[in-house]
């Protein structure tokens, strides 16, 4: 960043100023919340957030230091729950990104499919020969958790991924959604959610490489962006 692109000493000040007046806010709020999801007390939390943000992005540019905590940011906090205290009915929407890293292998495990289907006998046919193919053969022959677990072998590599729970008060009736299966949930019936990315991974590196659950960060485990 260029020295006129720079923020000034004074506005970096003035965010810190503007962490603090977010901090006794948010302190207030909490000691006058009224219940679990008291609106105020997730006001505060979301401008403390932003606060808090603000000023770890100035400190940055001018001065090339940052702040020894994490706080989320406000845009990936959900609001207070509202759904049914017991829901009798749940959905649950995962999203799981890849990139194709290694296409040839990706290929020849859709042939092996392919072959095995046919008794064997070997085939290089439109559906195996192409990416967009071997996808389909690969993704309709196994289980979404077993490519998971198993997606290096398929010339995949893994992105960002999430998991939410969403309550409601009865069970869709079959075929209700299928035409639209991710429109986007109503957050205020979002349980929990879990998300595991890649940009966590600054956040974990004092966790052992060798965990298993590295990189995945639950935001809470009753409600997320709390």
């Amino acid at each position: 960043m260029s020295d006129a692109a720079q923020p000034t000493a004074a506005e970096v000040r003035a965010a810190a100023e503007a962490v603090k007046t977010a901090l006794d806010r948010h302190l207030a709020a909490v000691e006058r919340r009224t219940g679990e999801d008291d609106q105020a007390v997730y006001e505060a939390f979301n401008q403390l957030a932003a606060a808090a943000e603000a000023y770890d992005e100035l400190l940055y540019d001018r001065y090339d230091e940052v702040t020894p905590f994490e706080i989320p940011a406000a845009e990936d906090a959900l609001p207070p729950y509202a759904g049914p205290e017991e829901p009798n009915a749940l959905s649950v929407l995962i999203r799981r990104d890849y990139s194709v890293a290694e296409p040839q292998r990706l290929l020849a495990q859709a042939q092996r499919v392919e072959a095995a289907e046919s008794d064997g006998a070997g085939t290089d046919t439109e559906a195996s020969g192409t990416v967009h193919g071997a996808l389909g053969l690969l993704f309709g022959e196994f289980e979404p958790d077993e490519i998971a677990s198993r997606h290096k072998e398929f010339g995949l590599e893994e992105g960002d991924s999430t998991l939410w729970v969403v309550a409601a008060d009865e069970p869709a009736d079959p075929g209700d959604w299928l035409e639209t299966p991710f429109d986007q949930p109503d957050p205020e019936q979002v349980v929990c959610r879990f998300d595991v990315s890649s940009v966590f991974d600054d956040e974990l590196d004092d966790v052992d490489d060798d965990t298993d659950d590295e990189g995945a960060v639950p935001l809470d485990g009753h409600r997320a962006g709390r």
